[in-house]
């Protein structure tokens, strides 16, 4: 695993390979506020404590 996602943060990249999401699919949750990310510079970060937030908020059929 990166760096980042030890340091509880992890790009979009990572959180797509990590949860087999496709980028637009990411990108939507974000602009429809499902999903919390923060910019650094030009990257898109997602906060591990918000990720986590995402996972609570899924349906137990949709964890599968």
């Amino acid at each position: 695993m990166s760096d980042q996602i030890e340091l509880g943060a992890m790009t979009v990249r990572e959180f797509c390979e990590r949860y087999r999401l496709g980028n637009s699919l990411v990108y939507d949750l974000i602009k429809r506020d499902a999903l919390r990310a923060v910019k650094c510079g030009r990257r898109t970060l997602l906060l591990a404590k918000d990720v986590a937030e995402w996972e609570r908020s899924l349906s137990p059929a949709q964890r599968s």
